[in-house]
């Protein structure tokens, strides 16, 4: 059914992406589908950003949150399933739809956080513009309790 299914994991919030990787894995299973974990980092590189920080900060937390991810994707992925990991760096809902789009993904799983109201309107939602924008499924994991 699936042939690549990209994941965008938060590293920040623990657990909030276990159980849309975990959702992934057994879609991946099904389908014999590939997985794509990917963590978007603010633009670091921007002028403005780049010069609060040494000219290699950008480089070193780069290699730092793939090793992350990648100790995240073997914590959570069985060896039975392909996977790969990507760190980028923008805007997290722009980001998220360009990888969908360059990795020709055929679903994103991703989970929403719960907020209030008022954050959503100020501050907007990354699940809820990719749901808006994406040409593909989005498969979304609310928040329990």
């Amino acid at each position: 059914m699936y042939k690549k299914i990209l994941v965008p994991v938060d590293l920040n919030e623990n657990g909030f992406s276990d159980r849309a990787v975990e959702l992934a894995v057994w879609h991946a299973k099904q389908s014999n589908a590939e997985l794509h974990l990917l963590n978007v980092l603010p633009g670091m590189h921007m002028s403005m950003v780049a010069s609060y920080f040494p000219k290699d900060a950008a480089r070193k937390m780069k290699l730092d949150v793939e090793k992350q991810l990648q100790q995240f994707a073997k914590q959570h992925i069985s060896d039975d399933v392909v996977y790969k990991v990507h760190i980028a760096e923008g805007k997290a809902y722009k980001t998220i739809l360009n990888y969908a789009e360059k990795l020709s993904a055929d679903l994103i799983i991703m989970p929403s956080h719960r907020r209030s109201k008022i954050d959503k309107a100020l501050l907007g939602s990354v699940t809820s513009k990719v749901v808006q924008a994406a040409p593909i499924s989005v498969l979304v994991l609310k928040p329990q309790g």
